[in-house]
């Protein structure tokens, strides 16, 4: 009988695992400051982090304040079907809490679509340069990618359209689009949606959708109810500064969210994190300030790309993409000075990289950095 070591016997079993599972590049996260400091000997506070488009004013207040009151049931399991955040939800959008999904983050919500109506055989579509988990989710179900070329970097609706198949179960959009922040105004996502056949689901990922100027930003939650084959997902990690949480929501059709729920982990949302969104939603304060600090911050760096003579894609949410040449050389360099940026050659565009807004001292520290490690 043959005896096999511990290592052969892993390397065995993970060859049974699908090829389609074993062929997936993992998801790479923005550099975490604490790693940067080990790396160079940094002290943290000394560390920028402009890599994961970040609120960089912190939590909503609210929010804050509603955890310390929550923490004392830590010993507890969550509400997992999320009553309370629902019904915040539901009344902050005029939306029936039969048609809300909650997510361990809004890549949750993304990643429950493509569980529910993705399967090998299927296919989906979307953009190049588009949110990397549209792919990994499609890739983690066995189904099939279809990329259509990008149109100025963001998303070509036509082409989309065109793209899809017969075996098409889901098409995955992003308004404003990461990373390249590129928008599309809403009459042309409501024609595109008018386009789909109704037995392909459409996937409205509107993570930045608070960064918008009010007059940009899409009615999608009413739209849920216009078109059956709508998802829209959102989430507290952006403008709310609830990141670390990790809470998104999607609204949908009734029978829609009914599935999506069915392959929802139980208890996937803490109670820290639905009593910290629920109160966060109602800070307008908080994401209306949030919102002219990005602003600002926008002009700031923009303004400093064009003193140095660089090109950026025109971008609606809270980072932006600026052409630097070699991109990744220009990353190392900045993490030297303690700046952590995201290079974006993954994505197809190996000659930018991905600068969230930051504080002001933030965004001058990055320029400062940029200017020296470009000479």
């Amino acid at each position: 009988m043959k005896v096999l070591t511990p290592l052969q016997e892993t390397i065995d079993v993970c060859d049974r695992a699908p090829g389609y599972v074993r062929a997936i590049a993992p998801y790479q996260p923005g550099k975490p400051i604490s790693e940067l400091a080990r790396e160079m000997g940094l002290p943290e506070g000394s560390i920028v982090k402009l890599a994961s488009n970040e609120n960089p004013r912190g939590a909503s207040p609210k929010a804050i304040a509603a955890m310390h009151l929550a923490i004392g049931e830590a010993g507890r399991y969550p509400d997992g079907n999320g009553f309370a955040l629902k019904e915040a939800l539901a009344k902050r959008y005029g939306l029936s809490a039969s048609r809300i999904v909650l997510g361990n983050g809004s890549n949750d919500v993304l990643e429950m679509a493509a569980r529910a109506f993705l399967a090998p055989g299927t296919s989906a579509v979307y953009s190049e340069h588009a949110f990397a988990v549209y792919p990994l989710a499609t890739q983690a179900t066995g189904a099939t990618g279809i990329v259509v070329p990008a149109r100025d970097h963001g998303h070509d609706l036509d082409g989309m359209a065109k793209a899809i198949r017969g075996d098409t179960r889901v098409v995955f959009v992003a308004n404003p689009n990461n990373p390249t922040g590129t928008w599309l105004p809403p009459q042309a996502i409501r024609e595109f949606l008018e386009k789909i056949p109704a037995d392909v689901l459409v996937v409205l990922d509107e993570a930045y959708n608070e960064y918008l100027d009010a007059d940009l930003r899409s009615d999608a939650a009413s739209w849920s109810g216009e078109f059956p084959n709508l998802v829209v997902s959102r989430t507290f990690s952006k403008a709310y500064g609830l990141a670390g949480l990790r809470v998104g929501y999607g609204f949908a059709h009734a029978q829609v969210a009914d599935l999506m729920n069915r392959v929802r982990q139980p208890f996937n949302v803490s109670d820290i994190a639905q009593t910290a969104a629920a109160a966060a939603l109602f800070d307008d304060e908080f994401v209306e300030q949030s919102y002219l600090l990005n602003k600002r911050g926008m002009q700031t760096l923009t303004d400093g790309f064009l003193r140095l003579g660089l090109s950026w894609i025109p971008s609606h949410a809270n980072f932006v993409c600026v052409k630097v040449g070699k991109g990744a050389e220009v990353f190392n360099r900045l993490l030297k000075h303690g700046i952590i940026v995201r290079p974006i050659a993954s994505y197809g565009l190996p000659e930018y990289l991905r600068v969230t807004i930051g504080t002001e001292s933030e965004n001058e520290r990055f320029l400062a950095a940029l200017a020296i490690v470009l000479k």
